[in-house]
């Protein structure tokens, strides 16, 4: 009789362990708010990386702390303003708009010391130790910033940006992916490479941007590298991304749903006991 019962208790255990939701805090920036928030893609998206995860593995129950616009600096400046939620998984995606805003990105002894938001390494420190106080016991995957093409803003072209192959600040977007790496080397944390390892790249970014031909006048579809020569004017020029331009991304930055689908697979990849 012993034994029964012994045996029903293992039976059941094991069964609430397979059972037992994994809570997963997303922290990002427009890339991870996008998932929430179809809307503002001109509902180009409906599926983002955060529900393509819990989707294929229900016992994961994500928490969106994605942030439109904001660099790991304003992350970590207001850290304790979040209401981050105690869980058994954090990501951290962020860095392009870092790269962007030209802020400093430090070296890896900012990190180690601890030397405050001055640079991305000493913004990440602070990030990771808050994280490591709230669940010490937490799995903790950081994720780099993809390379990017031209940005054009969906619902307002005046907000644009260059893509990721020249220089911003004399900062190279793929210095801030190398730093990722680098802290995630130093913490002992998996790593998805976006910017290296993803097959998202400027060639693939969009099909083609619609731009007037500087000699005629005349809209035409040009390929990367071309378009990088060709002026786009936000007054007068219609939007460049037609929907058939859309390939890895639905604006030249942030992910289609074919993006966001690559983004998943290579995260699943790093995620250890999610099956």
């Amino acid at each position: 009789m012993k034994k029964l019962v012994l045996l029903v208790l293992i039976a059941l255990t094991f069964s609430g362990a397979a059972r037992r939701k994994i809570t997963w805090v997303a922290i990002g920036d427009s890339i991870t708010y996008l998932n929430d928030h179809q809307n503002e893609t001109g509902n180009r998206v409906t599926k983002g990386y955060l529900t393509l995860i819990s989707e294929k593995y229900p016992r994961v129950q994500y928490i969106n702390q994605g942030h439109n616009g904001w660099t790991s600096i304003n992350i970590a400046d207001k850290i304790e303003s979040l209401n981050l939620e105690t869980a058994d998984v954090y990501t951290i995606f962020l860095g392009t708009n870092d790269w962007w805003q030209g802020r400093p990105l430090g070296t890896i002894s900012d990190f180690e010391q601890n030397s405050g938001t001055s640079s991305v390494y000493g913004a990440f420190r602070i990030i990771v130790d808050k994280l490591k106080l709230l669940n010490k016991k937490a799995k903790i995957m950081l994720i780099t910033p993809m390379q990017r093409g031209d940005f054009v803003y969906i619902n307002s072209a005046k907000n644009n940006a260059y893509g990721s192959y020249k220089a911003k600040k004399e900062q190279s977007l793929e210095q801030f992916a190398d730093a990722v790496v680098a802290i995630g080397k130093h913490e002992k944390f998996p790593v998805v490479d976006l910017y290296h390892d993803s097959g998202i790249d400027l060639n693939n970014m969009v099909n083609f941007k619609k731009l007037k031909d500087p000699l005629t006048g005349n809209y035409k579809n040009y390929t990367y590298p071309e378009y990088t020569t060709i002026p786009f004017n936000p007054e007068t020029d219609e939007y460049p991304y037609p929907v058939e331009a859309v390939n890895m991304t639905y604006d030249g930055l942030h992910p289609s749903d074919k993006g966001y689908e690559v983004i998943a697979e290579q995260l699943v990849k790093k995620w250890k006991g999610l099956k």
